[in-house]
This record gives C-alpha cells, sequence and structure tokens, in this order.
C-alpha cells in the first residue's frame, strides 16, 4: 500500500494534434511535487497520464497502490495545462470520482483548480491548493496525518483555517444546510511564493518511465529529448497571458544549480537533448553568460531549446545561448503590426523581433516564431504585416494560435460579456474563436493551414532538401486554395468593412 498517488490530467491521447506530433514530456511540475514529499518523508508512487490511453489505467493505478492520498497535481510548467482543455478538465473529474470511489482523500492542484476550484469540489475533490502547490499541500498532509492520529486517540480533528493557499469544503451548521446536505466552501489567503528555488529537490525522474520516452522520441524524431525548468513565473504584463499560479512574481534558480542537474541529467539518461520549459530562461542580468561558462567548465552542455523575449535578445546573449549549447529560441513575436503589439501591452516592438532573428540566426541558432491572431482590432492590414514579418525574418519554425481569454487577465476582463457558454477548447486543434473576434471561427482555422503551407514551401526552396522540396505541389495547391478561401470568407457581405483598414 502506498501512501501518496500522485497524478495529473493532460492526456496526450486526447490531443489529436500533439497526438500526432508526438513529443512527450513527463510532467515536471508532477515530479517535482513528488521529491519534495519523498525528500519530507511520505512515501509517493506516480501515475503519468501523459502516455495513458485513458482514465481507466488512473483506475488501475489507484488498485494496484491503494493510496490513501490521490493527488491531482498537473503540470504548471506545460502550457497546455495552463489553457485548461475541456478533454483534460473532464479527464480530472473522472479521476477525482475513481478515487473518491475507492475511499481516496483528493486533492487538485493546478490552473484549472485554482481559477475553478468550486467546480472541482462540486466534483468530489476534498481540497484545492491554489497557486503554486509545494509548501501548502506538504501542510495540508501533515495536518491530514496529524488529525487521523487525533482522531484515532479520541481527540477531535483540528482545522485547516490557517493553511495559506487552500480552499476546500466544509459542512454549513444550518439544519436546512444538513437537510440538503449543502457544503460551503472555505477559501484561505494565498500563500507566498517560493523565492528560494535552489532549496527544493530535482524532480523524480526515477518514477518515470524514462525508456519509454526515449524509445518514443528515438522512433518518430531521431533523438531523445527531456524537459526541465530554470525558473518560475514571469514578470511582463502581456494582457492575454494567465498567470494563475505565480502571478507577475518571477523567481529563478542559480546557475550553479541547473548546471548540477543538468549534469546528473546527462551522466544519468544520456538525453540528446533539453526542452527548458521556463516562459523566459535568464532574465536575470548576466544569468545566461554564467550558466554558459559554468556548462563548459562542467562538461554538462546538452544541446537545447528555449522560450526568450525578442527585447532581451542582444549580441552578448545571443552568443552566451550559442556556447551553451542552444539549438533553437522560441521568441512570442505574436504579430507583425505594432498596433496590436501595443494592444497586448507587449512591452516590445517589431523591430525587436526583427534584430533577435538576425542576431540568433548569426549565431547559428534556430528561431521559432509563436504567431498569435484574432486580437480584438486585428484587420485584414494586420494579419498581412504578420505574413510579412514571417517572410523576411524566415524564422525556422512557426506555431500559431488564436488570442485565448483566460480568467485573470485584462483580455478576459475586456471581452467575458462576449463569451458564450462555451470558454475553453476541447484540445489544441480546436483554434475555436471563444468570443466576437475580428472575423469568424473558420477564417482563422483556414489562415492558420494557409500561414502553414506558405512557410513550408519557402522553407522549402531555402533548404532545396528533398525533405522539403517533395511536399511542395502539395504546399502551393494548399496555399492557392486556402487563399482563395480566406477571399471568400472576407467578401461576405455581413462582414464589417473596416476590418480592411488600419
Amino acid at each position: 500500500m502506498t501512501q501518496i498517488l500522485l497524478g495529473q490530467s493532460y492526456y496526450l491521447r486526447f490531443d489529436p494534434k500533439l497526438w500526432e506530433a508526438m513529443q512527450p514530456y513527463p510532467p515536471l511540475g508532477t515530479l517535482y511535487a513528488a521529491s519534495w514529499l519523498r525528500q519530507h518523508g511520505y512515501d509517493v508512487a506516480l501515475f503519468d497520464a501523459m502516455l495513458a490511453e485513458s482514465e481507466e489505467e488512473w483506475a488501475k493505478s489507484l488498485d494496484e497502490h491503494k493510496p490513501r492520498y490521490a493527488i491531482i497535481y498537473e503540470d504548471n510548467f506545460n502550457y497546455l495545462s495552463k489553457m485548461c482543455l475541456l478533454r483534460m478538465r473532464e479527464a480530472a473529474f473522472t479521476m477525482i470520482q475513481m478515487a473518491k470511489s475507492r475511499g481516496c482523500v483528493v486533492i487538485l492542484c493546478g490552473a484549472d483548480a485554482t481559477d475553478h476550484f468550486k467546480e472541482y469540489l462540486e466534483h468530489g475533490a476534498d481540497y484545492c491548493i491554489l497557486g503554486e502547490g509545494e509548501e501548502t499541500l506538504l501542510e495540508l498532509l501533515n495536518q491530514l496525518e496529524g488529525a487521523a492520529l487525533s482522531v484515532s486517540k479520541g481527540r477531535s480533528e483540528a482545522g485547516f483555517e490557517s493553511i495559506l493557499g487552500l480552499a476546500y469544503q466544509s459542512p454549513v451548521s444550518s439544519l436546512q444546510s444538513e437537510i440538503e446536505n449543502r457544503k460551503s466552501k472555505i477559501v484561505n489567503p494565498r500563500r507566498p511564493d517560493i523565492t528560494n528555488l535552489d532549496k527544493l529537490p530535482f524532480p523524480a525522474w526515477d518514477l518515470v518511465n524514462v525508456e519509454k520516452y526515449r524509445s518514443l522520441w528515438l522512433k518518430h524524431h531521431g533523438y531523445f529529448s527531456m524537459n526541465m525548468v530554470t525558473t518560475r513565473g514571469c514578470p511582463y504584463h502581456c494582457n492575454w497571458c494567465a498567470k494563475p499560479i505565480w502571478g507577475q512574481r518571477y523567481n529563478s534558480r542559480s546557475p550553479e544549480n541547473v548546471v548540477a542537474e543538468m549534469k546528473w541529467l546527462k551522466e544519468t539518461f544520456a538525453p540528446d537533448h533539453i526542452w527548458f520549459a521556463d516562459d523566459i530562461l535568464g532574465l536575470k542580468p548576466k544569468w545566461i553568460e554564467k550558466f554558459s561558462a559554468l556548462l563548459v567548465e562542467a562538461d554538462a552542455a546538452i544541446p537545447f531549446k528555449c522560450l526568450q523575449r525578442a527585447d532581451l535578445v542582444n549580441e552578448t546573449t545571443a552568443s552566451a545561448l550559442a556556447k551553451a549549447g542552444c539549438k533553437t529560441v522560441w521568441l512570442g513575436a505574436e504579430s507583425g503590426s505594432q498596433k496590436i503589439l501595443n494592444a497586448m501591452d507587449k512591452g516590445d516592438t517589431v523591430g525587436d523581433i526583427y534584430n533577435a532573428a538576425r542576431l540568433l540566426k548569426a549565431n547559428g541558432i534556430e528561431v521559432g516564431f509563436f504567431l498569435q491572431f484574432g486580437y480584438p482590432g486585428e484587420t485584414w492590414d494586420d494579419v498581412q504585416k504578420t505574413l510579412k514579418m514571417v517572410r523576411e525574418c524566415s524564422p525556422d519554425d512557426i506555431g500559431i494560435s488564436v488570442s485565448y481569454p483566460l480568467p485573470g487577465t485584462k483580455f478576459f476582463e475586456h471581452v467575458k460579456l462576449e463569451l458564450g457558454e462555451k470558454q475553453n477548447w476541447v484540445d489544441s486543434e480546436d483554434l475555436a474563436m471563444l468570443y466576437r473576434g475580428p472575423f469568424p471561427s473558420e477564417f482563422y482555422r483556414v489562415l492558420h493551414g494557409r500561414v502553414h503551407y506558405e512557410f513550408r514551401t519557402r522553407k522549402a526552396f531555402r533548404q532545396m532538401s528533398l525533405k522539403w522540396l517533395v511536399n511542395v505541389p502539395r504546399n502551393l495547391l494548399g496555399l492557392l486554395l486556402s487563399e482563395r478561401r480566406l477571399r471568400r470568407i472576407i467578401s461576405h457581405p455581413g462582414l464589417d468593412r473596416s476590418l480592411f483598414t488600419r
């Protein structure tokens, strides 16, 4: 019998687009929680939903381990967990019910549980952790274990009012409420974030079936990638970016601590590649330069990809990243229209994007652009500026989404009166406009394909490789057909003609 079973509800199998892409990473946030609890004396097992077929495997894991506590601890470093896809929320509800039916105490932690704790409690969760989880979870478990001991000795169970960052249900005392079997929801104040991240033990990789991940990566991509994080949070104010866990705060591990983990991973698992899942790698002054020097000194370098803001890339950081073994930098470019970047409160310029792409390429680093269409006020002209930026900067890869309103953001408050019953995508390929965007959902789904068709065609001619050239006819045909469909959509007589002007 295992004391604690940790799991998460992001099933790659339930996300067809990303299942096909097959770039799976274990739930890093869950692994941090596991190592933290073990460090404090708890017996922990892991259910890894990433490669599971369905919730039935969670049920089997419950039956195998027979835990007292079932903890659905989402990976807060996975942006898809923050997006709160409906299929994954439904999976979490199912997992709660499975655990409750087996007599477990059920605890939830994650972005969606923080934003919608009432729904999770109503679906049977006993406790929801609001925000960062490790310290709250440890205090809660200590309290629960102490309360169980008190009950066994005939003393009354202690309350949980003093545990910061906790929401839970408590029976309402009135007779009417007891008759109706209702419960009140208690929400304690938020807990301050962990500022000294070096005190956290490395993630519990020994609980992961690493060889299964290795096999899938090698089969589909010819190399094996593992994930790490060096920071928590982001201090910038992009008004569409939800920050339910860390808010505007940004805390960083020391370069020495990160290099020590990277060296351990290299010696223990020999990955070919690392994905740094930070919102921003190396924001602190001179962090990247020191990290780079220490990596070289320790012979710990592994090729990696990371995220950066365009306005943080200069000649010094680009050079340091290259020396550290950086293979790819993804930039949150979003739009080629300065008007849209300003409306988003991005805090950088289109010129910064061009400059960052140039500097990174000059240092032999591949560049990826995250692009976002459909922000309020975006016109056809703004869309064309984004396409122009992609053509002229020639990134090595692109990722496209449409503006997605999430609770707690300025953007959400701006459009919430336009939101219908559906307020989350079912999966990452949904691309539905959840509010009254500049153009209808069909426009953005067609635009998504049109941008990729042109991108692939241009990349084929730049690289002149057989891998890309064989698909040129199909991509050209797709480009022509999707452009025609876009023109047909925007020529609809009911469309606002002001969308075609600045």
